[in-house]
């Protein structure tokens, strides 16, 4: 690891917030606490890695004793145990080094998969609201090329790193057994090599810390062209989004460029040190040799000990390329990882898990005992809301939802709805205002709040599974409850094998309709006191917009209820309805008293009525 670690990256204006990057201290502790639990494992590699680099250093001096017996025209049989020995050593030094590699690589696969789960779980505790600002392109990044390039360190750079380090300390040690001169002559290569190793790391931290930042932007731009291919050929702005994807490329690969120039003249520059070096070894033995201070042999093995520095020398100073690479991708990592809420936010404004996505700056519910009726009621106070500054989305909203009441959101496009749903759901903190619930608690142990949007996600596996991932202890009697609840459980046991049906990825497909149907049922199982719907419906299309609805309907019976409606008709069978336009409420009453006033929403239902 170098010492100065990732820096936080900036990005520039009006470009994504990406997710934290960590610091280099913030990554040594995170690898300190990692390895900590394994102390054991790490001793003991590394004590089998120093003998195993000890008894291969016997080779050379073997080697030099043999350059002795020749010179002093000794007869054939006295080279039988030099050579007997030197046998011994590469079997003994053979099996140490593949106990040691055993033992390291099983710690590396330990700390890799303990940081795997850490990010993993981290990574679902994030506010959503930071998430949806960084991009899906971001995380995705981190949890394909970043992991895979860390684990790749950890199976062969890591090993080769250690190993290589040990035969430099102890091969310099060795050259000092020999001569004490031998090493100064040794030295003289350290100075070159310390000022190349420095010149690469303060250019290569920066660069790779763009690389990574460039190659999730890239990655992002991809998935947004793709998935939003259809609107892109709609409007036929084809050549603009290729532009964009030919942009974010091009960056990309410019970078990679400047970093293969500059390991090339990081190569460049060790040769220097490698024959300087070994000049300075090849005149001291000469010099040595001629004042009979020290044998032919002993000579031959100093220099065979410098030369074979060059290889983990090399290794070593070129893995920096690895680590560099593996330490911004580590950093990139840890900084999901070790993710906090920003600061001033209260601990219990972290992600809460709901239904679907929920949690980020939703209150715990504060007991009322005086509360005039059971259930949980939501009040919004002052709220105000942009999700950049000088640009606010709404304003001073105020807003009260009353136990087991449903509010339906009705109002044209861009009137702040979605963003007054998920700001009551937690998925956003409020630029401005508050968010309370109170009441007298709920008797469920899940979210106080659960969302449900029409971007719904079945997860690969038995359809059983995907309903208890709501509640997890959840009995078969009442998962079929829950779908008969939103009338989905005629369906659900007429798939090809009941409720233990395989749905998702390479399972059975589901329809629109029955995956917003899935969605529900979770609502119904979590139970939660508050439920937000985004147009929850939206996807089902005409044909099951009215068993949709119902379905919806039921589902949030008897809880306090916020819901953004897609069609009126979701609107006119609610408690009450708001209408906002320009991020504020302009009206707000019952179907019938909103219909029989004049205003937006008469106007609104007037002309869905005639065009139904």
């Amino acid at each position: 690891m170098p010492e100065s670690g990732a820096p936080q990256a900036r990005q520039p204006e009006g470009e994504r917030e990406l997710l934290p990057t960590a610091t280099g201290a913030q990554t040594w502790a995170a690898v300190r606490e990692l390895v900590r639990p394994r102390r054991g494992l790490a001793l003991a590699g590394f004590v089998a890695m120093v003998v195993a680099t000890a008894i291969g250093l016997l080779i050379q001096p073997l080697l030099g004793r043999i350059v002795d017996l020749v010179a002093e025209q000794r007869p054939p049989d006295a080279l039988t145990l030099p050579v007997v020995l030197l046998v011994v050593v590469a079997v003994a030094q053979g099996g140490a080094t593949a106990l040691g590699l055993s033992l390291v690589s099983h710690l590396g696969e330990g700390v890799l998969a303990r940081l795997r789960e850490r990010f993993v779980a981290n990574a679902l505790r994030l506010p959503l609201g930071q998430v949806e600002k960084a991009g899906a392109g971001d995380l995705t990044a981190r949890v394909t090329r970043d992991v895979s390039m860390v684990g790749e360190a950890v199976r062969s750079a890591l090993p080769e790193l250690a190993r290589s380090v040990l035969a430099i300390v102890l091969t310099l040690a060795a050259m000092a057994a020999l001569d004490w001169r031998f090493l100064l002559a040794a030295l003289i290569a350290v100075p070159i090599q310390a000022h190349t190793a420095r010149w690469y790391v303060r250019r290569a931290v920066p660069l790779y810390a763009q690389q990574r930042i460039a190659t999730g932007a890239q990655q992002q731009q991809l998935l947004d062209t793709v998935a939003g291919s259809g609107t892109v050929r709609a409007f036929r702005i084809e050549e603009q989004h290729t532009e964009l994807v030919t942009r974010r490329s091009s960056t990309a690969v410019g970078l990679t460029m400047r970093g293969v120039r500059l390991v090339l003249d990081f190569y460049n520059r060790l040769h220097v040190a490698e024959y300087a070096g070994l000049a300075a070894v090849l005149v001291t033995g000469f010099l040595l040799v001629r004042s009979d201070s020290v044998s032919i042999g002993t000579a031959t093995a100093a220099a065979l000990y410098f030369h074979s520095l060059f290889t983990p020398v090399n290794q070593a100073l070129v893995l920096l390329d690895d680590a560099q690479s593996a330490n911004a991708s580590l950093a990139r990592i840890v900084g999901v990882t070790s993710a906090r809420p920003a600061p001033g936010e209260p601990a219990e404004h972290r992600r809460t898990e709901g239904t679907e996505a929920t949690g980020g700056t939703v209150p715990r519910i504060e007991v009322d005992e005086h509360a005039d009726a059971p259930g949980v009621t939501v009040t919004v106070s002052g709220l105000d809301h942009a999700y950049e500054p000088g640009r606010p989305v709404l304003h001073d909203v105020d807003l009260t939802l009353h136990p087991g009441e449903l509010v339906a959101l009705v109002g044209p496009s861009g009137a702040g709805k979605t963003t007054l749903a998920k700001l009551v759901a937690g998925v956003h903190r409020p630029t401005a205002g508050t968010v309370r619930l109170t009441g007298g608690g709920s008797a469920s142990s899940g979210p106080p709040v659960a969302l449900i949007t029409q971007e719904t996600h079945v997860f690969a596996g038995p359809l059983e599974d995907d309903l208890r991932l709501a509640r997890a202890d959840a009995t078969d009697e009442e998962l079929r409850a829950a779908l008969a609840t939103v009338e989905s459980l005629d369906w659900a046991l007429a798939l090809p094998d009941g409720l233990s049906t395989v749905v998702g990825e390479g399972g059975h497909r589901l329809t629109a309709a029955q995956v917003q149907q899935l969605a529900l049922a979770r609502l119904v199982l979590a139970d939660p006191p508050v439920a937000v719907l985004d147009e929850a419906t939206a996807e089902a299309g005409s044909t099951g917009a009215r068993l949709l609805e119902k379905a919806a309907q039921r589902a949030v019976g008897g809880r306090t209820a916020l819901v953004v409606a897609h069609r009126l008709t979701q609107a006119a069978s609610a408690d009450r309805v708001v209408v906002m336009e320009e991020g504020r409420i302009v009206q707000s009453g019952t179907h019938a008293e909103l219909c029989a006033a004049p205003g937006p929403y008469a106007d609104l239902w007037e002309a869905w009525s005639g065009a139904r």
